[in-house]
């Protein structure tokens, strides 16, 4: 566990710096007034069950809370639904022709969907999927990219019971495979390519390489997206076209008790293995819905959302497909990067569908900062009501330019913080309450009780830093880790819990710091878990894919402060007998990381090194590499074992970046 540096915790907020809702959002806000926050405060099972009525439920819950085995919550005990009731059949009598989707797909194509025909898409699916076999509690694999028919796929799976766990179609086979394996996914849905920044990514090929040993896959359902000829394996592969067509539009869906699975999404752990976060049905939904409505000043009749993120992350399960949909609400899908065909790709699209709440990484607004003013200003923006970020935290000068250049210094920003586990979001203003502060994730939500506490677990006072932890269960959080209570325990639950005194505190990973006035600012993660454009990826497990080179004895990797993905990966490596470190094996190494964990986890920097310093017991210390790659001064090397290689190192690294640069 990395310890938060004093140099972090007094790290320069703007606490002074304050933005007021506008007078003019606040006089058409949902919610305008905290007396929710008091209200959810004072009751929050209360609230929450408040809450969860908004569904439809086929059977009412006995208990909104069962937390008598923590840290195992059950949320409301004995409710039964199926989720894709909530997020479609009940909008058909009065909503059917309402649109659920507008796609934007890469090349310019484009399909609207209405809630009536996403619902007979998705029994179709359903109904093929039953066909394969698919039943309550088998596992489903999703490896796609943005098209209808990846929210569809999801659906499909929840319709029928089955849990989903949808794998980023960035991730190579290597992580396919071992995401399929831990789970026994029964089917695998793919499709034959995907479109990225004017290129075609070959998603079935890699598939297949996954699927060379996966025994537990008995179907794979392939759509044609791309259209390139791809292998299909007699008996095992079907064209997804081919299984739907004959389908009936009803699909009955399956009865689930609220706490029965989901789905499964994978999150990068600081073993190296992903853990298999596990979400249930009724909490989950709950979570989602009530946060999407709030955060965003939801007015379904009215607007026009847009989650920039993949579905392949939470972001894209929590904020496109059920949060959205469960509250009737009309979304953007969009395929491709902002800067294909051009630069102002978004800004097109916001001014197209006249999008009212955007949603989108700090990384992105950094890069587009980089690009200039220009391609904002060549659209019409003022259909936007509030623009929120997610996955990092922001820093106040993306902040600043995103208010004034996107929001138009009229649109509330929505800084949110939350995770894979904890299903939706727990830190964020209410946009028609919340006076902002830029940079800052400002207060937890209604019914979210968190608190920023020292090495011993005792709350810091205002003003301090330290380890940011939520002290109440929430309904959305995760349940477990598939198949390992154990290391969902020791993950989450351990390290300023107290059992035997009743205290069950649940810690993030991330340290926070709150100002003078309680305003909770995010410093980022204080594991060796490395926040990447807000993928969250392994130290071990780039450090792992490294040594598996036939040419790399030992390596260490440690995640340096970057002005655009806010974090890079920086890996120092040291190699066997006569292997030289040119920049064909750099070459070689970067692509070796890509092809065993995906693109988004290559190293930006690499650094051989005879050596890495270690302490006497062999510890490597990687806190002054750490140091070393952010250029900073070095502290105290004395504990060190070979001390003297430290100044080597900082030289080669100093190259390294002057290469970069």
């Amino acid at each position: 566990m990395a310890e938060l540096s004093e140099q972090t915790i007094e790290a320069l907020f703007d606490e002074s710096r304050t933005f007021p809702p506008p007078e003019e959002f606040r006089a058409g806000a949902t919610v305008t007034s905290d007396e929710i926050l008091r209200r959810a405060e004072e009751d929050p099972e209360g609230f929450w069950a408040e809450e969860a009525g908004r569904l439809a439920w086929r059977r009412k819950w006995d208990q909104v809370l069962d937390w008598s085995n923590p840290p195992f919550a059950k949320w409301f005990v004995g409710g039964k639904l199926n989720v894709t009731e909530s997020c479609l059949d009940r909008h058909l009598e009065s909503n059917g022709d309402k649109v659920a989707y507008y796609f934007e797909g890469e090349e310019g194509d484009t399909r609207t969907i209405t809630y009536r025909e996403l619902h007979a898409e998705v029994c179709r699916l359903g109904n093929g999927l039953r066909s394969l076999g698919v039943k309550k509690g088998d596992r489903v694999a999703i490896y796609m990219g943005m098209v209808p028919e990846l929210p569809v796929a999801l659906l499909a799976c929840a319709r029928l019971g089955a849990p989903h766990s949808v794998v980023f179609g960035g991730f190579s086979a290597d992580s396919l495979r071992d995401r399929i394996n831990d789970c026994d996914a029964k089917v695998l849905i793919t499709c034959d390519g995907s479109r990225r920044n004017g290129s075609v990514v070959n998603l079935k090929a890699f598939a297949d390489q996954a699927l060379a040993d996966t025994p537990s896959i008995e179907s794979v359902v392939v759509l044609r997206r791309t259209g390139h000829d791809v292998p299909m394996v007699e008996g095992r592969d079907r064209w997804y076209h081919e299984l739907v067509s004959d389908q009936s539009t009803e699909c009955p869906a399956e009865e689930m008790d609220s706490e029965d699975i989901l789905y499964l999404l994978y999150s990068s752990g600081t073993t190296g293995k992903p853990k298999g976060v596990v979400h249930t049905c009724g909490g989950y939904l709950t979570g989602c819905a009530t946060t999407h409505r709030l955060v965003f000043d939801l007015k379904p009749e009215a607007d026009v959302y847009w989650c920039g993120a993949d579905i392949g992350w939470v972001t894209g399960h929590s904020y496109i497909v059920y949060g959205p949909l469960a509250n009737g609400c009309t979304s953007v899908l969009f395929e491709g990067v902002p800067q294909y065909p051009d630069k102002d790709r978004f800004w097109d699209i916001v001014e197209k569908y006249k999008v009212t709440q955007l949603y989108i990484a700090p990384t992105t607004i950094r890069t587009m900062m980089k690009w200039g003013t220009e391609y904002p200003a060549k659209h019409d923006l003022s259909s936007l009501r509030v623009i929120g970020t997610v996955g990092e935290p922001i820093n106040p000068e993306a902040w600043i330019w995103y208010h004034h250049n996107i929001g138009g210094d009229r649109c509330p920003v929505v800084d949110t913080w939350w995770q894979t586990e904890t299903g939706a979001m727990m830190i964020s203003p209410l946009p028609g309450v919340t006076t902002l502060k830029p940079g800052s994730a400002t207060f937890p939500l209604p019914g979210v009780f968190a608190d920023v506490v020292d090495e011993s677990g005792n709350s810091v006072p205002l003003g301090g830093g330290g380890y940011l932890v939520l002290t109440r269960p929430w309904p959305s959080m995760l349940r477990t880790l598939w198949g390992d209570d154990e290391r969902f325990i020791e993950t989450y639950w351990t390290r300023f819990s107290d059992p035997s005194s009743g205290k069950w505190v649940y810690f993030a990973g991330d340290g926070a710091k709150r100002d003078k006035e309680g305003y909770y600012w995010l410093l980022g993660r204080v594991d060796d878990v490395m926040n990447v454009s807000g993928h969250r990826i392994s130290t071990l497990e780039v450090e792992s894919a490294l040594v598996d080179h036939p040419a790399v004895a030992e390596a260490a990797v440690v995640g340096r402060a970057d002005p655009t993905t806010g974090q890079a990966i920086a890996a120092f490596v040291t190699l066997r007998g006569t292997a030289t470190g040119d920049d064909a094996l750099l070459a070689e190494l970067r692509q070796h990381v890509a092809d065993k964990i995906g693109k988004i986890a290559r190293p930006a920097s690499i650094v051989f090194t005879p050596e890495l310093p270690k302490t006497r017991s062999g510890k490597i210390m990687r806190r002054l590499l750490k140091d070393v790659s952010e250029q900073r001064q070095l502290g105290d090397v004395t504990t060190l074992a070979n001390a003297d290689v430290v100044q080597d190192i900082a030289e080669r690294a100093k190259g390294v970046r002057a290469a970069e640069d």
